[in-house]
């Protein structure tokens, strides 16, 4: 007879918890953000650019204004926090050839804040504090810029190993910052003292103009090479290619208000040929930001039904749009033609949706913490 032995229970494993550790929040805090305040800012003095009657357009433009200078003061306490605790991780930034010209962002985004504070803030805080402000944010981000259009070029050349067929739009971002300069500059010629000061100040915005044109052509040329020979973005970073209405449209705007600017600084030939130059320019190119922006558009619809994720590149769809808003209306004051004012009141109709949908899932991402992780 043969007793069956009954096996005894195996003890339960014991359960082990791995805790993963805690990121802090501001070592991945990317120069990258810069790009929600100018896209905030640039809803503020798009919008006052545009000569729409609409109730309740000043207190909202206001409104957004104040949100983008409460944005500004954020970020740049949340970077000068990142650079103080997180040295090396800054250090990797500006070593990373898809993170280095986001750096361009913080040039921008104190040049927008300032023209939003002289063109909107300037009826809240008055107009001699709204005049300094701007004097300050000038100066600061037409520093940064400047710096910026050489280091992060030079960064590329000589540390950075960018693949055949690597450029990316977001090399725009360094080279642009100065053409922003070009554009915010001759709001505050008025502000100067007469003669050598204002004339220098004209000037040298010219030369900023052509700084940025110049480097932008070199790198659109690259960029729709990279295009053609070796197909779309990635899904996640397709948005970027909203990224070149941004020289497109801050040049027209820049080259008309340097126009605006220049009587009673220049003598009346070159005044004159000023303003016809901001038409000569601004036409053809306001024509191709048109041209590229349904080809970029077309590329965002595609990537989207493939599943393209939400980024901070979103924020692409904001401020490169709100330039060729503020070009195209430059261009209906100077030509007289509705055409250009339908044109800039439909970008901006983009430009606010775009702003709004952008704003809504970026708060979502920070509140359930998935923008502050470490990249993938």
């Amino acid at each position: 007879m043969v007793t069956a032995v009954q096996s005894l229970p195996r003890p339960p494993e014991p359960v082990r918890i791995t805790v993963a550790p805690r990121t802090p929040a501001l070592r991945h805090l990317g120069p990258n953000w810069y790009a929600a305040v100018m896209g905030t800012a640039v809803v503020a003095s798009a919008g006052a650019a545009l000569p729409l009657d609409v109730p309740g357009r000043g207190p909202v433009l206001t409104g957004v204004w104040a949100l983008s200078v409460v944005l500004l003061a954020t970020v740049v306490a949340g970077r000068t926090g990142h650079w103080v605790r997180h040295r090396d991780q800054a250090r990797a930034h500006l070593l990373d050839p898809a993170v280095a010209p986001f750096y361009g962002c913080l040039s921008m985004a104190l040049l927008a804040v300032g023209t939003g504070t002289l063109t909107v803030g300037r009826g809240v805080v008055g107009e001699g504090p709204a005049v300094a402000v701007a004097f300050a944010l000038f100066g600061a981000g037409t520093t940064v810029g400047l710096v910026g259009a050489v280091a992060v070029p030079y960064l590329m050349v000589v540390r950075h190993r960018v693949e055949a067929g690597g450029a990316s739009p977001v090399w725009l971002l360094p080279v642009v910052a100065p053409m922003v300069s070009a554009a915010s500059g001759p709001l505050l010629v008025p502000y100067l003292p007469p003669g050598q000061w204002r004339e220098a100040a004209l000037f040298g915005c010219y030369a900023m103009f052509g700084l940025s044109l110049l480097a932008t052509l070199l790198i659109l040329t690259m960029v729709f090479s990279r295009l053609v020979h070796h197909g779309p973005l990635p899904l996640a970073t397709t948005p970027a290619l909203f990224l070149v209405l941004g020289p497109l449209g801050q040049s027209t705007t820049a080259v008309n208000k340097l126009a605006d600017a220049a009587p009673g600084v220049l003598d009346a030939p070159y005044a004159s040929g000023m303003g016809v130059l901001a038409v000569v320019y601004g036409v053809p190119v306001m024509g191709f930001a048109l041209l590229w922006l349904t080809l970029a558009a077309a590329m965002v619809v595609r990537a989207a039904r493939r599943g393209m994720p939400f980024t901070l590149g979103w924020w692409a769809f904001t401020f490169p749009v709100g330039t060729c808003v503020t070009g195209a209306q430059s261009l209906a004051d100077r030509t007289g033609l509705v055409a250009y004012q339908w044109t800039a009141t439909a970008l901006y109709g983009f430009l606010v949706v775009a702003w709004a949908v952008a704003g809504t899932l970026t708060l979502r991402g920070l509140l359930r913490g998935e923008l502050l992780r470490a990249p993938r």
